[in-house]
């Protein structure tokens, strides 16, 4: 990490401590806890999906919402990842709540691709659950 990287988070934490009102100690406990957290998107139903996304696939996002490519499809569709935006916005902050994200209600997505039947091209639905422990490493 570069000086100016360290730099610029230490002032994104003094930030972030200000505004939401955190202790040091608040703010070092639940970067703690994202980091022990996997937000993943499972692919419930698909088709005709360009990017040929099947049922089982699966999208890992670490808990601060940033995508784990390592362990994704070697292709993956913008649509796609748009479509979960407000899924993994919601799983951050829920897990910044003290609440189980798990129990949100609304955990699945659909890619915005208006399907074969109405002039597009395919179409894909995606749970999101949050993993933790080992299974998030």
């Amino acid at each position: 990490m570069s000086i100016r990287d360290a730099l610029w988070n230490s002032i994104k934490g003094k930030i972030i401590k200000k505004r939401l009102g955190y202790t040091d100690e608040e703010i070092i406990s639940k970067a703690t806890y994202l980091m022990n957290k996997t937000i993943v998107a499972t692919v419930v139903e698909s088709h005709g999906c360009n990017s040929q996304h099947k049922v089982g696939d699966k999208f890992y996002f670490d808990g601060f919402g940033n995508l784990l490519t390592e362990r994704c499809p070697k292709r993956i569709c913008i649509y796609a990842l748009n479509a979960i935006v407000p899924q993994i916005f919601a799983v951050n902050e829920l897990l910044l709540a003290d609440v189980d994200p798990n129990q949100m209600r609304f955990n699945h997505a659909v890619c915005f691709d208006v399907c074969v039947q109405c002039g597009g091209v395919g179409q894909i639905a995606m749970e999101i659950k949050i993993e933790d422990g080992e299974e998030s490493q």
